[in-house]
Order: C-alpha cells, then sequence, then structure tokens
C-alpha cells in the first residue's frame, strides 16, 4: 500500500483466527516492523505511522515559512 505521504507497508498475514489477522508488517525502507494481532491493530499501526509523518511535514513547512 502506497499512500501520498511515501510510506510503503509490506504486510504478511501468517495466521487467521478468530475472524482476524495476526501477522508481521514492514515498512519498506527498512526502518522498522512490527507484528499485529488484529486487522484493527494493523490498521492503527499503520495510521500511527501515518501520522507522524503528516506531523513532520506540518513541521518542516512550519520551518520554511520562518
Amino acid at each position: 500500500m502506497k499512500t501520498n505521504g511515501g510510506e510503503t507497508f509490506l504486510v504478511q498475514i501468517r495466521n487467521t483466527q478468530n475472524a482476524t489477522w495476526q501477522g508481521t508488517v514492514a515498512w519498506t525502507d527498512g526502518r522498522k516492523q512490527e507484528t499485529f494481532r488484529s486487522a484493527l491493530e494493523l490498521i492503527r499501526l499503520m495510521d500511527s505511522v501515518l501520522s507522524a509523518g503528516d506531523n513532520q511535514e506540518e513541521s518542516g513547512e512550519e520551518n520554511r515559512r520562518k
């Protein structure tokens, strides 16, 4: 999944249990790899990375304006 922020995720589903996914998600730039126990946890992990990227972009724009 490629986002507007430039993040790319590699999701590997290792198991399905209790009607949800378990597996790993890795950032393709090699920074980080995390395990998740549910699809909701996967979404939250991805969202936290994208939100952190948005915050960094916003602070960079503010610094350029000064």
